[in-house]
């Protein structure tokens, strides 16, 4: 629903904002206010003097996304202004995408946390990058490929990626279908998660069932489980952080308290530096 008050007010206070040099204008002589005038940012935008100056007051027809995205280019909005902008015109903004990109500091902040596993997964599960105790924390089931790197498909499609108890698989199944879920949501359906849904609806009965609850969730903090082939069973906390881009975000794997989870990871980060050095 559009939010006509709300355009109004930062239509004009971002015009005001602007100045001609900013749009390629000349800066005249006789400008008595600051800013651009409403003729220049509708002959930017490419819609009518009058459409514009009754978007300023409040009144008039709402306007089309088109009109809305011409006047933020106009306006030279950033992505933050311009998704705003379509909200306040009723419109929702269009669908974020990282495209698998990592951007340098997530890698140095993961990298700084040397105590604690740290990976970094697009949004439909794809690991992108570990840290080295993250490494060891799952590289056991990470393969070459990225179809193999997606520990959504594995978990649903070969047993043995599950390494947690079998006690918990049910719980970790509605989690995954439910961020799953979510994605396809925010992607709008797009052929990328398509197809991962369709693949998983026909290898997976179990992913079939839960798939169709409709359960739809963004986990930002969660516990689990790891049974580590050497050091057995690892309680720890997940906590997501999410980029604002939503299709690529860290999970950094803390040791839960009351456990005796810290000194498994300190045994995990020495036994991981030895295979690493071995291979």
């Amino acid at each position: 629903m559009i939010d006509r008050q709300g355009l109004a007010d930062f239509l004009r206070r971002r015009r005001e904002q602007l100045r001609p040099v900013d749009a390629g204008l000349p800066e005249g002589s006789r400008r008595r206010t600051p800013g651009l005038r409403r003729e220049e940012v509708a002959m930017l935008a490419g819609v009518s003097v009058d459409h514009y100056t009754r978007l300023e007051q409040g009144r008039g027809s709402a306007p089309s996304a088109g009109v809305v995205l011409a006047i933020a280019q106009a306006l030279h909005c950033d992505r933050e202004q311009r998704d705003h902008l379509l909200r306040l015109g009723g419109h929702a903004p269009p669908p974020r995408r990282a495209g698998h990109h990592v951007r340098p500091g997530l890698i140095a902040l993961g990298n700084r946390l040397t105590d604690l596993p740290v990976v970094i997964l697009t949004d439909l599960g794809e690991v992108l990058w570990t840290n080295a105790l993250g490494t060891a924390l799952v590289g056991g089931v990470l393969g070459d490929t990225a179809r193999d790197r997606n520990l959504v498909r594995r978990w649903f499609t070969d047993p043995s990626a599950r390494l947690m108890p079998s006690d918990h698989w049910e719980r970790i199944s509605a989690a995954h279908v439910s961020d799953l879920r979510a994605a396809f949501t925010r992607r709008g359906g797009d052929a990328e998660v398509t197809a991962l849904v369709d693949e998983l609806e026909e290898r997976s009965g179990e992913f079939a069932r839960l798939w169709a609850l409709h359960d739809v969730t963004q986990r930002q903090i969660d516990q689990k489980v790891f049974l580590h082939p050497e050091i057995g069973a690892i309680e720890l906390r997940c906590e997501v952080l999410l980029t604002p881009d939503e299709d690529v975000s860290m999970h950094a794997f803390f040791p839960l308290e009351g456990t005796d989870a810290a000194q498994k990871l300190e045994l995990l980060g020495v036994i991981g530096t030895q295979v690493l050095r071995d291979a």
